[in-house]
This record gives C-alpha cells, structure tokens and sequence, in this order.
C-alpha cells in the first residue's frame, strides 16, 4: 500500500469513523456499529474496503489494524506523481503509476483510460474467468479510485472487453 492509497482509504468520514473504532479495539462489524452509530450495512462495506485497501485485517473473525501495512505506507517515499510525464495527460491525472486515483466523468477521457487499463491487464484472444478478471482490475483500485466491479462494468460497456456465460475476452 502506498501513502496515496492510504489516504484513499480514509477519504470517506464513514470508513475513518470505522477504521478508528478497529484502532480502538471494536473487533467484530457488530461492535464497530455500535461504537459508530453507523448502520450495518455501511459499516460492513466500510470493513471490506478498508480490508481492500489492506489497512484492515478479518483473521479468525477478529478484525485487527494490518500495522505491517501502515508500516510499509509511512516508509513509501515514492512522489505522487510517478506517471509518465510525456504520457498522455489522461494518464497523468488520473493514474498514479499502475494505480487508478479516479475515472473521469467524461465519457471519451473515460475510454482513454479504460483502454490503457485494458491493454495493460488482458492478452488480446485470451479467455478470462471472472475471477482472474477481477485480481486483474483490483491493482488498478488499490488508491481508491474505483472498485475492480465499475472498472469490469466499464470495460464490458465500452467493449474493451466482452463477456459470454461468464468468461471475459479482450478483442
């Protein structure tokens, strides 16, 4: 994880007042809805991205703070920007490396960066179960930016890819 990616995490008031109840020692979806006054349903999606993210860990039952991953983040020198300066200026502002920080709202911008993520993650020909689709979208979502289910959304819909009796294929 990253610092971006960190900072993605916790962007959302929800998922902080969640991640500061773990650190304070709720350890189950139960007690952190009590200690936050946060609906259930809010409060297990906020635990699945946290857990996403890798701030989060959900061993044996018992969510805990991933301290390793917090480690790792604060000694993350790398500079924001990390893009390839010469790219193309969609890439530059919405990628930071390999990593999505948000989808443009405009539809031809969208289809820039939906193409590049494309070429990157899928041989063109090649048959992908949805599965293997989805640890191939969910580095791309590690900032936040998106989640791995839009990003497969978006590229089924811009015809990036296509998709029958659930097996993915990149034309």
């Amino acid at each position: 994880m990253t610092a971006h990616a960190l900072a993605g995490a916790l962007a959302d008031d929800g998922r902080r007042r969640i991640f500061a109840a773990i650190v304070l020692g709720a350890t189950s979806a139960t007690a952190v809805a009590q200690r936050t006054g946060l609906a259930a349903r809010v409060v297990l999606t906020g635990v699945r991205r946290l857990t996403d993210a890798g701030l989060v860990t959900g061993a044996d039952g018992a969510l805990t703070v991933d301290e390793a991953s917090l480690r790792a983040a604060a000694r993350d020198s790398r500079p924001v920007n990390d893009a390839e300066p010469g790219g193309d200026p969609v890439l530059r502002t919405f990628l930071r490396g390999d990593v999505l920080v948000g989808l443009p709202a405009q539809r031809g911008r969208r289809r820039v960066l939906l193409a590049h993520i494309a070429e990157r993650s899928f041989e063109p020909g090649t048959r992908y179960p949805e599965r293997a689709v989805d640890e191939a979208l969910k580095p791309w979502c590690a900032a936040g930016g998106s989640d791995h289910a839009t990003l497969r959304r978006y590229l089924i819909d811009e015809q990036l890819l296509t998709r029958e009796h659930g097996v993915y294929q990149r034309l």
